[in-house]
């Protein structure tokens, strides 16, 4: 009976640890490493080529910085300049995340 609870422990201790590693992926870092991460970098900062063809500029840039987060939010829903418009493609928690993600980089 005692091998029985042992092994049902380990299985639940198992479950519970890939369960919490699941989650350790914000929802807004997975979302932001699907959509944005390609012209807006890794770390909030996009490589020269795509900065300089679509005036992509890093999260640490003060012009960035300033803008708050309804702003970016309305901008990323909407799109702007050449960013794409993510309203019908993203929900509009999975935006507010991301945004909140790449508003990380900034500081």
């Amino acid at each position: 009976m005692s091998k029985i609870i042992r092994m049902s422990s380990a299985l639940a201790a198992i479950v519970l640890l890939s369960g919490a590693m699941s989650f350790a992926q914000t929802s807004g870092e997975a979302t932001y490493k699907a959509r944005c991460q390609s012209c807006h970098g890794a770390q909030g900062v996009p490589n020269p080529g795509i900065a300089k063809a679509m005036g992509v500029k890093p999260a640490s840039d003060p012009s960035v910085k300033s803008l708050g987060e309804a702003t970016m939010i309305t901008d990323t829903t909407n799109g702007k300049g050449k960013m794409p418009a993510f309203k019908g493609k993203l929900s509009d928690a999975e935006i507010k995340a991301s945004v909140d993600y790449f508003r990380t980089f900034a500081k």
